[in-house]
């Protein structure tokens, strides 16, 4: 039989994360023998050797790391579906909707104001994130609905409405060169000896190779740009948390972002439809282009 139960899962992850039996044991609050036991007979279940154990520790077989990626991925599917059932038995709880701290500000606000004046409407809480981090929020539950912007966030499995199309524009310090010019493109941003451009993490939470700042929070690079030591290149719509020390410069030739709301497709409720509805209002209504 190839049930597994989430015991056994969460009993191999901990194992499996530690590389060790006592220290798993002890993370998951039981005692080493029963552990041992538990793994011993998933292996025997499954017919495949998980674990290689010799005196100098506990290392995972090619199998071993097969099960760990997927027994994370089912232990936090678990998880939201558990968040999600338990917000969807509280008729008072608000609809979350996650976005990047800073991004599409005016159609975040016009979105607000719309999506309230809906017939019903549930209220909306607006839970603010660094980049990267919506996608995430949505699978584990913590969020209903998003903005995204394509091409840039992970949007694979959700069910997605375009709202709009923008341009980007390099951010700059104040006092560089590169700040008095009308315009800019992506060949003369990204070889900028004395202002290299930030990276970001990419999905898997590497870097790109550069010799740009490795940076996760828009605070870090807000105070990077005003410092003179990186620029970068954003939606135009992002110039929202823009210091007086910045300068925005439309680069020209850099590819368009597109906004767009997104959702799972089981989470598909009467309150997230109602702000969807308020999203294509919205478009519908022409909204504003940022001005690059």
């Amino acid at each position: 039989m190839d049930d597994l139960e989430t015991r056994e899962l969460r009993y191999f992850v901990a194992v499996a994360e530690e590389l060790h039996f006592g220290r798993a044991a002890d993370r998951l609050g039981i005692a080493q023998p029963p552990l041992s036991r538990a793994i011993r007979g998933l292996e025997r279940r499954l017919g495949v050797r998980l674990l290689d154990r010799d005196r100098r520790g506990v290392a995972l077989t090619e199998a071993g790391g097969v099960l760990l990626r997927e027994a994370r991925t089912a232990l936090d599917a678990v998880a939201a579906a558990a968040r999600r059932t338990r917000r969807a038995g509280d008729p008072r709880r608000p609809l979350v909707l996650v976005t990047k701290a800073g991004a599409s500000h005016e159609l975040l606000r016009r979105l607000l104001d719309t999506a309230a004046s809906e017939p019903g409407a549930a209220p909306v809480e607006v839970l603010l994130c660094e980049v990267g981090e919506q996608a995430r929020r949505l699978r584990d539950g913590h969020a209903d609905v998003a903005l995204m912007h394509r091409p840039f966030d992970d949007l694979a499995g959700f069910d997605t409405e375009d709202l709009c199309v923008e341009g980007q524009v390099a951010l700059l310090p104040a006092g560089h060169p590169l700040a008095a010019r009308d315009q800019l493109t992506l060949a003369e941003v990204s070889d900028v000896p004395d202002l290299p451009l930030a990276r970001w993490p990419r999905l898997d939470g590497s870097y790109p190779d550069g010799p740009g700042p490795e940076v996760r929070t828009q605070s870090q690079l807000a105070q990077l740009v005003a410092l003179g030591r990186t620029l970068l290149v954003i939606p135009a719509s992002s110039r929202a948390w823009q210091w007086p020390d910045h300068v925005a410069v439309p680069v020209v030739d850099a590819p368009d972002v597109t906004t767009v709301i997104a959702w799972p497709p089981t989470g598909h409720s009467p309150a997230v439809a109602s702000l969807v509805r308020a999203a294509a209002r919205l478009r519908e209504t022409g909204l504003p282009v940022p001005a690059g």
